[in-house]
């Protein structure tokens, strides 16, 4: 896998996880929502930390800093 997501990319999707992840702990969303936001989290978390999002490839998305 070659890296597509730049730094800022992977931080605004941490974040995005932690804000979901949170929001299902507190109770705000339950059931359905719930179920759907960690899944979510979890996609947005994994994407993260491997640097790499598959969505990117078909629309030719880079954010990493070209050298």
């Amino acid at each position: 896998m070659k890296t597509n997501m730049g730094s800022i990319d992977r931080m605004i999707r941490l974040m995005i996880a932690v804000v979901l992840s949170i929001v299902v702990i507190a109770g705000v969303w339950t059931g359905t929502w719930a179920i759907i936001a960690l899944i979510g989290a979890v996609v947005m978390a994994g994407t993260s930390f491997l640097k790499f999002c598959p969505l990117y490839l078909p629309f030719g998305i880079n954010t990493c800093k070209k050298d």
